[in-house]
């Protein structure tokens, strides 16, 4: 299984110099890159259901092959479990089940490869887990890397939250177009549920200390940043009273 783990992480990097390139030349066509005529499409709510899905049972079923058998997995491990399924229930169930503009169309083309990436890094990341040997032992709840860690993924996952409840509430009277948001971090960024998320996978490689973890942050990044400028320059187009303060996704910088 070694083997294997070893080429899901350099199928990722892979694929995550290939998003980069696409998304520097044109944001992935979904969401307001979408354009009316695009076929090859299906409901936006069956998307997000089936294309996150993998990061769920792909994580739990590795994770659970490769934890050490006696005495089970040690608690650092059991806590990253429970936060990995935790933040997917969200970000596969409850999230997409919040969003107002389910009757939007996802291309299904970026249903397959998003359903095959998650296939690889739950996997990837749950044999991480399972197979750390710093996190067979509670002594790493006391180091820094894990506290700093969590402390991060903790603040950018209230952010990625606050950001996407801003961003439904702007369709909460029935609106279907597109609004500008305020409010929490997007008085400083023009993507900030980007910015939520990308904080998030760095406490999470932070905590969890593991090649897949910064593998998944480094993707992230490549796949999130150039879509946030995107978004930024599609606000200043659209929206001439646009705040010139903002950024795209990191405060003050980008």
């Amino acid at each position: 299984m070694e083997t294997a783990y070893l080429a899901a992480l350099a199928t990722i990097l892979l694929m995550g110099i290939g998003t980069l390139a696409t998304t520097l030349r044109q944001a992935g066509p979904y969401g307001r890159h979408m354009t009316p005529a695009q076929r090859g499409t299906m409901p936006a709510l069956p998307a997000w259901l089936l294309f996150e899905s993998p990061q769920w049972f792909a994580f739990a079923i590795t994770f659970w092959l490769v934890a050490p058998p006696a005495g089970g997995p040690a608690v650092p491990m059991l806590l990253i479990f429970g936060l990995w399924q935790a933040h997917y229930v969200y970000r596969g169930v409850v999230y997409p089940l919040r969003m107002r503009d389910r009757h939007k169309r996802f291309p299904l083309v970026a249903v397959v490869m998003g359903f095959l990436f998650n296939l690889l890094n739950g996997f990837a990341n749950g044999y991480a887990v399972g197979h750390a040997e710093h996190l067979m032992t509670a002594d790493w709840f006391t180091d820094p890397r894990f506290i700093a860690g969590l402390a991060f993924a903790i603040v950018g996952w209230l952010v990625n939250f606050q950001a996407d409840s801003i961003l439904i509430n702007l369709r909460g009277d029935g609106f279907t177009g597109y609004r500008v948001p305020h409010g929490g971090a997007f008085r400083y960024v023009s993507a900030a549920n980007y910015f939520g998320e990308i904080v998030f996978w760095a406490g999470f490689a932070l905590f969890t200390w593991t090649a897949a973890g910064l593998v998944f942050l480094l993707f992230t990044m490549a796949n999130l940043m150039p879509r946030a400028v995107a978004h930024h320059r599609w606000y200043r187009e659209y929206f001439p009273d646009y705040p010139k303060s903002r950024r795209a996704v990191i405060p003050g910088l980008l």
